[in-house]
């Protein structure tokens, strides 16, 4: 009786969690005016295609795809790298400043992102990168919590291979390299699907760096654009929204369930609590 009670709340909970997912793909197939008079059973009382169609068929979402698929590789190994370096530099090498520098990069996880709205679309436009790829993939190519990801579990490792290494003479980057780097692979994959899934959904960079250029809207951007005005008085086409919305949601579920053990072993391994 206990184990059944346990598992009804978690059925409970677990149908809470995902009843918005269903709703949203029933809705992708749903009328306009169904929606509007139907909107939250998860079910459509006549299947209907064009929202699909409208979506891969008449608006910039192959585009949009690219952008994304484009930007999201880039910005993600850029991340994977540095944000390594800097974490080994922080966690191996002794250096003058380094708990200060390492307290700054703490820091910035405490500060909202909009906040670095406008201080990011100054830089930005001083640089000349406004409305281009290099724009939205450099600010994106590392952060704060993937510098404090890797620096905490680099500062758990044993520093006898590194030493070894040095002693037959191997340079710092070579140690790093050929040594370290390949004992971090749990946080290496933990810290691929955290850029993955954050640069996939970033809206705020495509929304102060490539705003006035269509070419190169992202996904998260480009779909907040999909599904506006339309006729019989109704300001949003829904179906359209959702329809765009599942198919932005497919690749970092793949990602996340293809990888997921690999995720809470690296996050575990890393000592980051909470």
């Amino acid at each position: 009786m206990r184990r059944a009670v346990r598992y009804g709340i978690l059925i409970f909970f677990a149908v809470i969690f995902i009843y918005p997912f269903i709703l949203s793909f029933a809705t992708s197939f749903k009328s306009r005016p169904e929606v509007a008079s139907d909107p939250v059973i998860p079910w459509p009382q006549s299947f209907d295609t064009r929202a699909w169609a409208d979506v891969l068929l008449h608006s910039d979402f192959p585009l949009w795809t690219f952008n994304s698929i484009l930007v999201t590789v880039l910005a993600t190994l850029g991340r994977v790298f540095l944000d390594s370096l800097a974490g080994y530099s922080l966690a191996r090498l002794n250096w003058r400043g380094r708990n200060l520098v390492f307290a700054g990069v703490v820091s910035v996880l405490a500060v909202p992102p909009i906040v670095l709205t406008v201080p990011r679309f100054l830089v930005l436009k001083e640089m000349s990168l406004l409305n281009s790829y290099t724009g939205l993939i450099l600010p994106l190519a590392v952060d704060a919590m993937g510098i404090f990801l890797m620096r905490q579990f680099f500062a758990e490792l044993p520093r006898e291979l590194e030493e070894a290494a040095r002693i037959d003479g191997a340079s710092i980057f070579q140690a790093y390299w050929h040594v370290v780097l390949p004992l971090a692979r749990p946080a290496l994959l933990t810290l691929t699907i955290l850029s993955f899934q954050g640069v996939w959904n970033e809206f705020l960079m495509p929304l102060i760096v490539v705003r006035a250029s269509p070419d190169h809207w992202t996904l998260p951007f480009g779909l907040s654009t999909l599904g506006r005005g339309g006729a019989g008085g109704q300001s949003y086409d829904y179906p359209v929204m959702m329809a765009g919305s599942i198919l932005t949601i497919i690749p970092v579920a793949i990602v996340f369930i293809v990888f997921q053990r690999f995720f809470v072993r690296g996050v575990a391994q890393s000592g980051v609590k909470g």
